[in-house]
């Protein structure tokens, strides 16, 4: 495959290619190709919590790409970091972790990557191997390479400051620890979210001022979430776990609304650029969102769980939802405004008591789509079209 073909596949889904854009990606790979040398692509990841979702794998899909065209994939855990707390994209202090909590994450981090990424083929680092041997003298003469003006101007910590809020010093020196990591890796290129994209660029100058070659920063979108409107989260309850099962990735999948199925292509399917154009003409001829999305929860279970999985969870859907399962006489409610599930249970007569519905929620009684509801202040937006369902006999049809 020439330079120019992995460019485009390369780029596809990506936000910022930062400096230069997508000329100086294929300068790289032109230069990579003529030292027969390969690039070191560095994602970093904190454990912070057991599970990964889909939202977590859009740039572990980017970095097996950067893998399948014989680069060097550089997987650095937090396991320092972590402890730290990352600041990027949050209105307060992010809480600290235990040295012993961070380890554990990041085992069950690895078995879930190991689903996308060739680990026989990865460098895994451990940030907490150099940092918990710096000493205070190291630790001054990494503050002294940027100015507190330079951290400031950080979007978030801005705001901050301009609402009143506090900003620890700790989170300050998170960007420089998540810089110096590319330093220690020699990073050519750093992958992250959008919200990394400071974190990224102070990469860049800490590398210059170690008389590194400055990585080029590439930063992919933040995946949004079943309900629509939030970016993908466990604590949003709007996710798709990486552990989940085959018919519970399908069913959410088969939930989402129609505007996101083009984003979900793009960034947790693993498909080629033609791939995506094809499937966006499909759309644009008219096909049935319904079916094209059913072709995305497919793919989806296939790459988590297999081909055949994903088969069985569609045929598993469709007995469920089509095949009388459901009477075919269930009451209908058309949602007009967005509206927390423990109301709307409530307001369609499908529960006593807002009571009663946390109890049906907290016991897995209540699902929408197929797919049980955890939280019962999980909202569901106006215009949706969906079964709700409480308990084996109570259903009642959403409507637009």
């Amino acid at each position: 495959m020439n330079i120019d073909e992995q460019v485009k596949i390369l780029t596809q889904g990506a936000v910022d290619l930062k400096p230069g854009g997508a000329e100086t990606l294929k300068s790289l790979l032109k230069e990579s190709q003529e030292k027969n040398k390969p690039l070191r692509i560095k994602l970093g990841i904190d454990p912070t919590s057991s599970d990964l979702h889909l939202g977590h794998m859009v740039c572990i899909n980017k970095l097996r790409q950067f893998q399948d065209f014989g680069h060097q994939a550089v997987l650095l855990i937090g396991g320092y970091t972590a402890q730290v707390g990352d600041p990027s994209g949050r209105n307060e202090a992010r809480p600290s972790l235990s040295a012993d909590e961070v380890e554990n994450y990041a085992r069950t981090y690895l078995e879930q990557v190991a689903k996308v990424i060739d680990m026989d083929k990865v460098e895994i680092v451990n940030n907490a191997d150099w940092f918990s041997k710096f000493s205070m003298t190291d630790m001054i003469k990494l503050a002294s390479k940027v100015t507190v003006n330079q951290m400031i101007a950080k979007d978030a910590f801005g705001k901050r400051l301009d609402s009143g809020q506090p900003l620890y010093a700790h989170e300050i020196i998170y960007p420089l620890l998540q810089g110096f990591d590319s330093v220690e890796i020699k990073a050519d290129i750093e992958l992250g979210g959008t919200d990394q994209l400071f974190n990224l660029m102070v990469g860049r100058d800490l590398q210059r001022s170690y008389e590194q070659r400055p990585q080029l920063a590439m930063t992919m979108p933040l995946l949004i979430g079943l309900d629509g409107v939030k970016k993908m989260s466990k604590s949003y309850q709007n996710y798709i776990g990486v552990s989940d099962s085959a018919d519970d990735i399908y069913g959410k999948t088969m939930s989402i609304p129609d505007e996101l199925i083009m984003d979900y292509f793009t960034l947790a399917a693993q498909i080629l650029p033609d791939e995506i154009d094809a499937i966006k003409t499909k759309l644009d001829s008219g096909e049935n969102p319904r079916n094209v999305k059913d072709e995305l929860a497919q793919k989806l279970v296939s790459i988590y769980h297999s081909v055949e999985s994903g088969k069985q969870a569609s045929e598993n859907f469709i007995n469920q939802f089509k095949k009388n399962e459901i009477p075919d006489d269930i009451p209908q409610m058309q949602v007009k405004a967005t509206i927390k599930v423990i109301d709307l249970l409530s307001e369609a007569n499908l529960c006593a008591s807002k009571g009663e519905a946390k109890r049906l929620i907290a016991g897995g009684g209540v699902k929408l789509a197929g797919v049980k509801l955890e939280d019962p202040n999980f909202e569901i937006l106006a215009g949706a079209d969906a079964v709700l369902q409480v308990g084996k006999r109570k259903f009642v049809k959403l409507t637009p």
